[in-house]
């Protein structure tokens, strides 16, 4: 009897052990289709209705109790009289576009856009906050193409820079109908760059090899580990003046009104300056275009939130860090 006892309790432990492992295993084939058939989601934040608690908190707390409930009666008042009015207020999205150097963050920006068409009216527009110091130009020039996505459906879109907007971060800016920057925000940097080191000579000194077979003169124009030519390095060159110039008419085409020579020097400048240079439209942070257009506007964020892998997190984050640094060189360069 004893000895069926102890098996018994085996079998039990051994069932459960099992149960439990496939549990496992169950919940994360559930989860891998669950982040297949959804890749992100859409969130709306309501930043008029933020700032309306605000007012009301701080009221509550600096005003007496007599000032308070006169407040809360006139607050009443106010909105019983937009409940009949036929007036309704003009909706104004707010997107935040922090890009790394590959503008990943493009994926998330064409759902935003995306969204924004499917639901803006005739009265509303559109805010972005943009801050980068630039990166790859084909990930710069799409998440430009999305933004003008919204300008060709006539939706009034308006720039922020409150840090920097460099290089391709100045190509999404330039799209917009009005672009403002805080005074000593950088914008600017009209100009093409790129950097390849080279350790041809390095894999020469210990007697190393290398070979790279192409077909087509100029499928490769300059190498890492070969030995670069003359030829290589003036077709290199002449790829990014090509570069630089496509750069410079994207730029005149929605600012024709500045002086795109003096400007497409590759420099950049803060907000003070860029103005009068007529980079910018105008000096502002966009706390302060934010509290203005609430005044008379439903504000609203709205943000596509991707679902990442771990893998991809990583690289993204490693893709900001490379960014940051690039844009604190920037900055140092001109520090106070």
């Amino acid at each position: 009897m004893e000895f069926l006892y102890e098996y018994g309790l085996f079998l039990a432990k051994a069932v459960t052990i099992v149960v439990a492992i496939l549990a496992v295993v169950v919940l994360i084939f559930a989860s891998n289709i669950k982040n297949k058939a959804d890749k992100g989601e859409l969130r709306l934040t309501d930043i008029s209705d933020e700032l309306i608690q605000l007012k009301h908190q701080l009221k509550e707390e600096l005003l007496s109790k007599k000032q308070f409930k006169a407040y809360e009666k006139q607050v009443k008042a106010d909105e019983k009289a937009a409940e009949k009015s036929d007036i309704t207020k003009g909706k104004v999205f707010v997107i935040d576009f922090k890009g790394s150097i590959d503008a990943s963050e493009v994926a998330s920006l064409r759902e935003e856009v995306t969204a924004i068409l499917t639901i803006a009216d005739k009265d509303d527009q559109v805010l972005v906050n943009v801050e980068s110091g630039g990166g790859m130009v084909h990930g710069y020039g799409l998440a430009s193409s999305q933004l003008d996505r919204l300008r060709q459906a006539n939706i009034p879109l308006s720039i922020c820079i409150d840090k920097v907007a460099a290089s391709g971060g100045y190509m999404m800016a330039c799209v917009a109908n009005k672009v403002y920057a805080a005074p000593f925000a950088i914008v600017g940097s009209i100009g093409v760059v790129a950097q390849v080191p080279n350790f041809n000579r390095l894999l020469k000194k210990h007697d190393i090899d290398y070979e790279q077979h192409t077909a087509g003169d100029f499928k490769r124009t300059l190498t890492i580990f070969g030995e670069n030519t003359d030829e290589g390095r003036a077709k290199f060159q002449q790829e990014l003046e090509e570069t630089h110039v496509l750069f410079k008419e994207f730029v005149g085409r929605y600012r024709p009104e500045m002086d795109i020579s003096k400007v497409a020097t590759g420099e950049h400048w803060y907000g003070q300056q860029a103005i009068d240079l007529g980079l910018i439209d105008e000096i502002s942070t966009s706390d302060d275009v934010i509290l203005n257009l609430a005044n008379t506007h439903q504000v609203i964020k709205i943000r596509y939130q991707m679902k990442k892998k771990l893998a991809d997190k990583i690289a993204h984050g490693a893709s900001l860090s490379v960014n940051a640094v690039m844009n604190k060189l920037i900055e140092r360069n001109q520090s106070v």
